[in-house]
């Protein structure tokens, strides 16, 4: 009589490939609660009422989305450009406006989306406030590092791809620079641009449609391990050698 192969094995493996993918459907699960938290206290941080600026670094962690309000002026004459994409996916700027405290001390805030066609400030003169005046927005911290598919700065031509503060003040000659930027409110502006209130406060959740993909392919793999098991039986009646598992 010939030889048939248990069932030992292969029920090991498919039973091994199975709590595998439960175990990664349950650790999505659990990153889905940990980033549902994280998003409600985004949520909380960004609706609070404004505050005012930090004065001291080690604040600023804690007050990053968080509402500020301070006044002082434009230093509008130092305007600075990064490349952004609007929401119908046409091209345009960001205006990163210098921005001096009562202080003398500068902070750069990003006043919001321009057009390709409204990048001269001669364009949309309305919106270049002189004077004493007031910002409110959300206190942002620069990026730590760029993106191997960020373009580099160009300082030369004004155009910025990341907001790297230390350059900025360079290019533009600025001392007691702020180690934060500000994201500029929807509060309209004289003559329509810059356009604010452009911060991205979402954060993504995927975490449940991931945990939903490895249930199924555990679900898949019990499935295929009935089927193993029918095919091996039949054969095992008929008394044929079992193919292989795997």
């Amino acid at each position: 009589m010939k030889a048939r192969r248990s069932l030992l094995w292969p029920t090991v493996f498919w039973l091994f490939l199975f709590l595998v993918l439960v175990a990664l459907g349950t650790w999505q699960i659990q990153r889905l609660h940990w980033k549902e938290g994280l998003i409600a206290e985004l949520q909380a941080t960004v609706s609070g009422p404004p505050a005012a600026l930090p004065d001291a670094e080690a604040a600023l962690n804690r007050l990053e989305f968080h509402h500020v309000k301070f006044t002082g002026k434009f230093l509008n004459q130092d305007e600075l450009y990064r490349h952004a994409i609007a929401a119908d996916g046409s091209p345009g700027f960001h205006v990163v406006t210098p921005f001096q405290l009562d202080n003398g001390d500068v902070v750069f805030v990003d006043r919001g989306f321009v057009p390709e066609k409204r990048r001269d400030p001669a364009t949309r003169a309305a919106g270049q406030i002189a004077g004493a005046t007031s910002v409110t927005g959300l206190l942002r911290l620069p990026e730590t590092a760029s993106s191997w598919f960020t373009p580099a700065n160009e300082p030369g031509e004004n155009l910025w791809f990341t907001m790297d503060l230390p350059a900025m003040a360079a290019a533009r000659h600025l001392t007691h620079v702020m180690p934060f930027y500000v994201d500029a409110d929807a509060t309209p502006v004289p003559g329509g641009y810059p356009i604010g209130g452009q911060t991205n406060a979402k954060l993504p959740n995927d975490h449940l449609q991931y945990a939903l993909t490895w249930y199924g392919l555990a679900g898949l793999c019990v499935i295929y391990y009935g089927l193993f098991v029918r095919r091996w039986r039949k054969e095992k009646d008929k008394g044929e050698r079992l193919p292989d598992a795997a």
